[in-house]
C-alpha cells in the first residue's frame, strides 16, 4: 500500500476535478478535497483494494458533497438548481437571461433521468471529463459511460420533442 502522501500527490487533482464538477465552485471543491483526504487517512485501513483508489476517494468526496448540500439546504432552504444558477459568469443582461433559461430547462430535463445517467451528463458536460475518467469515477467502463451519455442525450431530446408537440 502506498503512503498517504503519494496517494495525495497522485489523486488530489482527480478528486478536485470531480468535486468541482459537482459543486461548480473552486473554494467548496478545495475544502471538500482536503476533507476527503482527511477521511481517507482515518479510513485507509477499510480500503480493501477491490476498486481503484481514485474511485474510492471520489466516493468519499461524493458523500461529503451530499452532506454539504444537506447543510446548505437546511441553512438557506435552497434547491440544487438555484445553487447552480449562482455560478453563471456575468456577460450582457440578454446573454445572462438566455443562458439562465436554457440552463434551467436543461437541469429540469435532466431531473427526469435516473441518478447514474444524470451524474454521467454532469461529469461530461460541466466537468469536461472524458469517458475513461467518468468510467473510473463511477466504477464502470468507458464504453458504459459513452452509451449512458448517449442514451441520456436521447432521452432529453425526446422530452423536448414531446414537450414541443404538447405545446402546439
Amino acid at each position: 500500500m502506498q503512503n498517504i502522501e503519494e496517494i495525495y500527490k497522485q489523486h488530489s487533482k482527480t478528486v478536485y476535478k470531480y468535486l468541482f464538477c459537482l459543486t461548480g465552485k473552486e473554494d467548496i471543491a478545495e475544502d471538500l478535497t482536503q476533507e476527503t483526504f482527511a477521511i481517507a487517512v482515518k479510513e485507509i485501513n477499510k480500503f480493501k483494494g477491490q476498486c481503484k483508489i481514485s474511485v474510492w476517494l471520489c466516493q468519499i468526496a461524493k458523500h461529503l458533497w451530499y452532506k454539504e448540500l444537506k447543510k446548505i439546504k437546511k441553512q438557506k432552504n435552497v434547491s440544487i438548481e438555484n445553487l447552480t444558477e449562482e455560478i453563471e459568469i456575468i456577460e450582457t443582461t440578454e446573454d445572462i437571461v438566455c443562458k439562465k433559461e436554457e440552463k434551467l430547462k436543461l437541469f429540469k430535463d435532466m431531473q427526469k433521468l435516473d441518478n447514474l445517467s444524470r451524474e454521467v451528463v454532469y461529469l461530461r458536460t460541466i466537468g469536461n471529463l472524458n469517458f475513461i475518467e467518468i468510467g473510473e469515477i463511477l466504477g464502470k467502463t468507458a464504453n458504459w459511460a459513452r452509451v449512458t451519455f448517449y442514451r441520456a442525450k436521447q432521452k432529453i431530446r425526446e422530452v423536448n420533442e414531446n414537450g414541443k408537440e404538447n405545446r402546439m
